[in-house]
């Protein structure tokens, strides 16, 4: 079973997903830090992130060992995996590695959660359910706010706005699998609600496709 969750940076899909994943038994995998690793290792290599060979490099050097770094989670890559995820050749390269994990989900899982923003129309077009996770510009800001504020780094809302709107922007413009709700995805607007009743309005969706299936 694959379940495909996609959506915007700071809507709630990410957490969603790793929720989904332990409620149904599945294997989870938050596609967005395979950019993110991308980013680092090409700011490691003191390379700029939007040249298309530093960031093809840095793709291809990225392995299921990286993504437990805490690094990953710094605004300066997160910035970096918004610009890397826009070259064609990138996504190309870590193409293979999604698919891979959603064919043959580790540790036996039955089955795979994969949460980004192309699962449900390039990665895993076939998916069993696809849901779309959205939430208002200013919702997510305010998420993003909180979140980094909660780790102890220091911000401001407006640069916090300011880096998501351009973040939906180099999204959602780019040639090469644009951010794009699935026509056969379930939209599911996250703006007033909290975890819990996003949880539960995903889970009746995913049952009802999954009982719908079975017959």
């Amino acid at each position: 079973m694959i379940i495909a969750v996609d959506g915007p940076a700071a809507s709630g899909k990410g957490t969603l997903a790793k929720r989904l994943a332990r409620h149904f038994g599945l294997a989870h995998l938050d596609t967005g830090s395979l950019y993110r690793a991308a980013a680092l290792h090409a700011i490691e290599a003191d390379g700029d992130p939007s040249d298309p060979r530093v960031a093809e490099a840095a793709a291809r050097r990225v392995t299921a060992a990286d993504l437990g770094d805490e690094r990953l989670r710094g605004e300066m890559v997160g910035q970096g995996a918004s610009i890397v995820a826009a070259i064609p050749g990138v996504r190309a390269a870590l193409l293979r590695f999604q698919r891979d994990f959603a064919e043959h989900p580790p540790d036996g899982a039955r089955g795979a959660v994969l949460d980004g923003r192309d699962i449900g129309t390039v990665i895993c077009p076939g998916a069993d359910v696809k849901l779309f996770i959205t939430a208002s510009l200013e919702a997510r800001a305010v998420r993003r706010f909180q979140e980094l504020r909660q780790r102890g780094q220091i911000t401001i809302y407006d640069s916090v706005l300011q880096d998501l709107e351009q973040r939906d922007a180099r999204d959602s413009e780019r040639r090469t699998a644009p951010l794009v709700a699935a026509p056969d995805a379930f939209v599911l607007d996250t703006t007033h609600l909290d975890a819990d009743a996003a949880f539960a309005a995903a889970v009746k969706h995913v049952e009802t496709k999954l009982a719908g299936k079975r017959r």
